[in-house]
């Protein structure tokens, strides 16, 4: 089944972000670490794959993937890419695809590389060594479409970052090239041509409907719900090919939910997701 028919077969468009921070975890996530003797990155790995646990537990019903932020992982060395691995594991157990959010961009060779660690696997003279084995994984286009090949050639789906959430993109991908449009435009040209996904951030919805335009086909992956004031309403536009025009990033908003909301982590996590979820739904033809 392909990445787009999968999500097409779920009914829901959310996709669970998992960024955690080791020094602010659920209660019942931070005291994984109590369990555990051994180092401090030891430990927090442990508490970090524990709040993935309980997240994926949570909210994972209400979802179609979660989106591990690797440095979220990477950060506490061995341990945290341990932690990752297995969350993506459990993602596949409860029948999630993994979007593995690295924004992955290197010369061809090193590209390659990139490709095998995340979706493939690499030949070595022990034999072969299985990668993250991610569904899907983002992909930083600014070297060009030689240095996407490896990566598209992987198998997995790549969302190549067109225009992104943060307030600064505007800074690059906003400049007015020399035919008069912004540079995102030409990213999204891109993506169309090369087949990719895309990387729209929820805090611009203003630039949807010209990306549908450009990209008539390709999924959009929409970070930027919720704790960095994007609106799910605001997404119609990228629903129009069908329910699999679009995918609704949300970490913080979810993970966070009980801070508004009081009570249970883990329900509050929940009522959230499912919330999201039925937004979504309403938007797609």
């Amino acid at each position: 089944m392909s990445f787009e028919a999968a999500v097409a077969a779920r009914e829901s468009q959310i996709v669970l972000g998992l960024d955690p921070d080791p020094a602010n975890l659920w209660p019942a996530a931070g005291r994984a670490a109590e369990r555990v003797s051994g180092t401090a990155a030891e430990r927090a790995g442990a508490a970090v794959l524990e709040q993935c646990r309980l997240l994926i537990e949570a909210a994972g019903p209400a979802c179609v993937a979660t989106k591990p932020q690797l440095a979220c992982f990477e950060r506490l060395g061995a341990p945290g890419w341990a932690a990752l691995e297995r969350a993506v594991e459990l993602s596949h157990e409860a029948g999630l695809l993994v979007i593995a959010d690295g924004k992955r961009g290197d010369v061809p060779v090193t590209a390659a590389a990139y490709a095998q660690a995340l979706a493939g696997t690499t030949p070595t003279v022990a034999g072969e060594v299985s990668g993250l084995r991610a569904d899907a994984f983002t992909a930083n286009p600014l070297l060009g479409a030689d240095a996407l090949a490896p990566l598209i050639e992987s198998g997995a789906t790549v969302f190549i970052l067109v225009r992104t959430s943060n307030p600064g993109a505007a800074d690059i991908q906003d400049l007015v090239l020399a035919d008069g449009r912004p540079l995102w435009e030409h990213l999204a040209e891109l993506a169309d041509r090369l087949g990719t996904g895309a990387v729209l951030g929820a805090t611009v919805p203003e630039h949807l409907a010209r990306a549908r335009e450009l990209m008539p086909r390709a999924t959009f992956l929409l970070p930027g719900i919720g704790a960095q004031g994007g609106r799910v309403e605001d997404l119609a536009p990228a629903f129009a090919p069908g329910p699999a025009g679009g995918l609704v990033a949300a970490a913080r908003s979810i993970a966070g939910a009980y801070e508004k909301r009081g009570g249970d982590p883990a329900a509050a996590a929940r009522e959230e997701a499912e919330r999201l979820r039925a937004l979504a739904w309403c938007l797609t033809p």
